[in-house]
């Protein structure tokens, strides 16, 4: 072969290299968006550094409110659009209706706690076979405007109220990018929040919790987010009681039942050790055994070990029917009346005779 002719054959076989290379690059990106498809979709997802601007399960997008915590601060409404206008207006409301300039950040913190789990009612969107959302239900506007929320809505809606109160608060976010929940900073720590696992319960069963309790149910990025290491407001154990014993129990239970608490905890005088914490399981689940009623509330319970090492024993009461409107005396009797004629009616017409 002449040398013009294996320049030429040379040329050739670079351009068959160079378009098969080309070709297995273009197959390789296409296989990578594919994966990356498929595991969107699946809600499989690479965890990120960084806490604005994260979406989760595909769809919903953490975004910064800072623009509107910074407004009610200054009071320079100027730089707002009408939607971020519309969103401090109706915050400062709730603000004024449940805050107070005596309140410690975390009696400021619990209030809107309270407001959220009990005010707002969870929207599960794209994860329901027909979608049930009214607005987008991720951002404050939205939530605070038609009161539903899924769970990028409560913590974006929550570390708003934190901002606008002067509170340090994060959102955080699963490693696999499909829950959001909350991070705050009080005088003896950083707790986490999660106002969206406790809506419609307001049992505090998510509130205030340090790294260790919430990662019984909550999986995330430790480098990224501070510790939660804080343990005085840690809800359960603020409204600790003691109990002389075991056997104190029961009676304290059912008090609480027929009080309609949300949630109660208890030390013992007589604290409970290797020899004696068989005999105090047995007895929690016996008890819970014979007084979940089923159809009237349902029953719960956590053993937790506190500052001092002992045990807690935490009882969370979801009381059923409670979201119920609630009327006076003789216009709850009319309506009885009026459903019990109509089913009188109903059941004449359609009897077999």
């Amino acid at each position: 072969m002449n040398e013009k002719k294996l320049n030429g054959f040379m040329i050739f076989i670079s351009l068959v290299l160079c378009a098969s290379l080309a070709l297995s690059g273009v197959m390789l990106y296409s296989q990578r968006n594919t994966v990356k498809a498929i595991e969107k979709y699946q809600g499989i997802a690479e965890d990120v550094d960084k806490e604005d601007d994260v979406t989760i399960a595909g769809t919903y997008t953490i975004k910064s409110t800072l623009n509107i915590s910074d407004a009610y601060k200054s009071g320079d409404t100027s730089k707002l659009d009408d939607n971020d206008k519309e969103t401090l207006d109706m915050a400062k409301d709730i603000i004024s209706e449940v805050i107070t300039d005596k309140m410690t950040d975390f009696e400021k913190e619990k209030a809107i706690y309270d407001w959220l789990t009990a005010k707002l009612k969870q929207n599960t969107g794209i994860l329901t076979v027909i979608p049930t959302r009214i607005g987008d239900s991720d951002n404050p506007h939205d939530v605070l405007k038609y009161r539903s929320a899924v769970c990028v809505g409560y913590a974006t809606t929550f570390r708003l109220f934190m901002q606008m109160l002067d509170i340090e608060c994060k959102v955080v976010h699963s490693s696999d990018l499909t829950h959001t929940w909350d991070l705050v900073k009080l005088d003896d720590g950083w707790y986490h929040t999660d106002c969206y696992m406790d809506s419609e319960s307001n049992n505090y069963q998510n509130f205030n919790m340090d790294d260790t309790r919430c990662s019984q149910g909550h999986d995330w990025t430790k480098e990224y987010f501070p510790a939660a290491t804080g343990k005085k407001y840690n809800y359960i154990f603020s409204i600790c009681e003691e109990l002389k014993d075991i056997y104190a129990i029961p009676k304290w239970l059912t008090n609480a039942v027929i009080s309609k608490k949300n949630v109660i905890s208890c030390t013992f005088k007589k604290e409970i050790n290797e020899k004696n914490e068989n005999e105090a399981q047995f007895m929690v689940a016996s008890l819970v055994n014979q007084l979940d009623s089923g159809d009237k509330f349902s029953l719960s319970y956590d053993w937790m070990l506190n500052e001092k090492s002992q045990y807690v024993l935490c009882f969370y009461i979801n009381f059923y029917n409670d979201n119920l409107a609630e009327v006076d005396e003789e216009t709850e009797q009319k309506i009885f009346k009026a459903i019990n004629k109509a089913m009188d009616e109903y059941y004449s017409k359609t009897a077999v005779g």
